[in-house]
Formats: C-alpha cells, structure tokens, sequence
C-alpha cells in the first residue's frame, strides 16, 4: 500500500499511466468489452484490469491520479447505446459523476458508435477492463497536462 495511492491502482495500472503522456488515450470498459483481443493491438500491447469493481469505481481511482486533456472538447467519451446513441444508461451517469467530481466543474462526456468505440480502442495506450457487468459500461479518457508550480 502506499500514501495517497488509490489502493484499486495495482502497479500495473499505475506504470500504465504515469508513461502515457499528453493526448494518449486509456480505455476503461466492462466485462463484455473484448479487451483482451483489443488490448493486444494498443500501444501497451497488453491487457491491464481493476477487478471486481464497477466503471464509476474504476474512474474515480484512474481519475486520481490522471488529469484530463483540456485542448479537446471531449476528453472523456462514453460507448453509445445501439439505436439509442443519446440515451444515458446509470453507468454511465455514475461515470460522468465521478468526472466531474475529479475535475471540480461539470464536463460532459462525448459519445463515440460502438464500432468506432473498438477501432479507438485498438488505437489507445491501454486497456483496463473493470469488473463492470452492466452494459456499456465503456469509456475512452484522454490524458492531459500538470502545470507546472506557480
């Protein structure tokens, strides 16, 4: 265990995200999501997971500790539902939650179709797959910036 650390950030995870840099993305999706096949495509080229916890739970902990990128518009997409792309299922609305609770202002999610959603996958730094059961429990953070001390 260590000091401020999300004890849900395995080292795995941990070494994932503190070598990405500006502009990579990391995928965080459910059970269902085939990540290992994705996973293995990305820059990483392995799958990394936080079990047994849901996607808002696996949010709050990368969210910890990765900042979001502020030069895009969307820097956090949500997988769309098929045929209902603008409908926001409870996993999703936890996730946004935890988003703008680690960013300290309300920053909406984008939405990416489903296929795209895989084919940004296969593009990604890293997969995490999280012990999320609920459908659509997939999302894409785009990692930003620390300033520097004032």
């Amino acid at each position: 265990m260590l000091k401020s650390i999300d004890a849900a950030l395995n080292a795995d995870v941990l070494h994932a995200l503190r070598a990405m840099g500006h502009g990579d993305d990391v995928i965080l999706c459910d059970t269902n999501f085939p990540a290992d096949s994705v996973a293995r495509q990305t820059v990483l080229g392995k799958l990394l997971r936080i079990d047994n916890v849901t996607a808002a739970r696996a949010a709050r902990a990368v969210l910890s500790v990765m900042p979001l990128d502020s030069f895009v518009e969307h820097p956090a997409l949500r997988m769309e539902i098929v045929g209902k792309p603008k409908e926001i299922p409870p996993v999703q609305a936890e996730v946004q939650a935890e988003i703008d609770k680690a960013e300290g202002k309300s920053w909406p999610m984008g939405s990416i179709e489903r296929f795209a959603f895989y084919d940004m996958a296969r593009k990604a730094y890293c997969v995490i797959q999280t012990g999320e059961r609920r459908f659509y429990g997939c999302f894409a953070f785009k990692k930003g910036v620390i300033p520097p001390e004032a």
